[in-house]
């Protein structure tokens, strides 16, 4: 079997790919830059050069391989409606090319905007006029009537683990360059979290069962009150943990306030049972305290 990762150079995507190589499964992956080609050739993988723009580039891998698993995208917060857009075109570029053949193709996708303030599961389908992303997600499963085994692994805020270069690290080198770690309100807000060989065992399990039209939820722990990250921040940091108002931590935190105050508990249970799959690494405070999440 062969399949095409995109972002397969990445945080996430490289430890898909040690996972697909385990099974016996030939990867070919999207490298943007000759460092992200050379790494990749050294884990011996078919080296796709191009971007996510590069529509081109996209269908030819997908007509070299039997399935795709989408784990690319374009993390510029600053303009998110552009990342979004080029995310769904590359999703139907690729859908066009597995129409009618039923191979799979994995998409990824976030918790985040689910369902804020309630658990968000696996039965809730994304919905139009949200947040950017949702149209790229719809357009995904609309695939599914086009003979294409298309689903859906959704990621929590954070997916952690020893080279994390997401939001977690982000917080930690604000609360460096400020001072204190920080929370807003009384931190009883709730992040979901996974370790990424976790996440990236799901992907594959994903790409040998999902049927059509599935989602499913890479979540190993449904919701760390945001203060207990903070506070393991100010532990780790040996730096003092203080509270905000939303008002105040847009001036501390920037773009990132909004992340660090949404509320976002999210469920795997559907998830693990369809697919007997159990996360087994540790969560994310432990591994905050023993991954060198401090000593950058």
């Amino acid at each position: 079997m062969r399949l095409f990762v995109t972002g397969a150079s990445g945080f996430i995507g490289s430890a898909i790919v040690k996972k697909l190589q385990a099974r016996g499964v030939d990867v070919l992956g999207l490298a943007r830059s000759d460092a992200s080609a050379e790494k990749l050739q050294r884990q011996g993988v078919q080296v796709i050069r191009g971007d996510l723009e590069d529509i081109a580039s996209l269908r030819s891998a997908v007509e070299q391989s039997d399935g795709v698993i989408h784990a690319g995208y374009i993390h510029d917060f600053s303009r998110m409606d552009h990342a979004a857009a080029i995310d769904q075109q590359a999703i139907l570029a690729m859908g066009e090319v597995l129409a009618g053949s039923n191979r799979p193709l994995v998409v990824t996708t976030g918790t985040a905007l689910v369902s804020p303030g309630r658990l968000a599961v696996e039965q809730t389908k994304p919905v139009s006029g949200g947040h950017p992303r949702s149209d790229s997600n719809i357009a995904a499963l609309a695939l599914a009537d086009k003979g294409v085994r298309v689903s859906l692994v959704r990621l929590p805020p954070t997916v952690h683990g020893a080279g994390d270069h997401g939001f977690v690290p982000m917080i930690i080198n604000m609360a460096r360059e400020k001072g204190a770690a920080v929370y807003i309100g009384d931190g009883s807000n709730r992040w979901p979290a996974v370790h990424r060989d976790d996440a990236a065992e799901l992907f594959c399990l994903a790409a040998e069962h999902a049927e059509a039209g599935t989602i499913l939820h890479a979540i190993q722990e449904e919701g760390i009150a945001f203060r207990q990250i903070a506070e393991t921040i100010g532990t780790g940091l040996s730096l003092p943990v203080k509270s905000l108002t939303l008002e105040e931590a847009k001036e501390w935190l920037g773009w990132m306030a909004f992340f660090a105050s949404v509320d976002n508990p999210a469920s795997s249970e559907w998830t693990r049972q369809t697919f007997n799959w159990q996360p087994i690494g540790p969560g994310l405070l432990q591994d905050m305290r023993e991954a060198g999440y401090f000593s950058r």
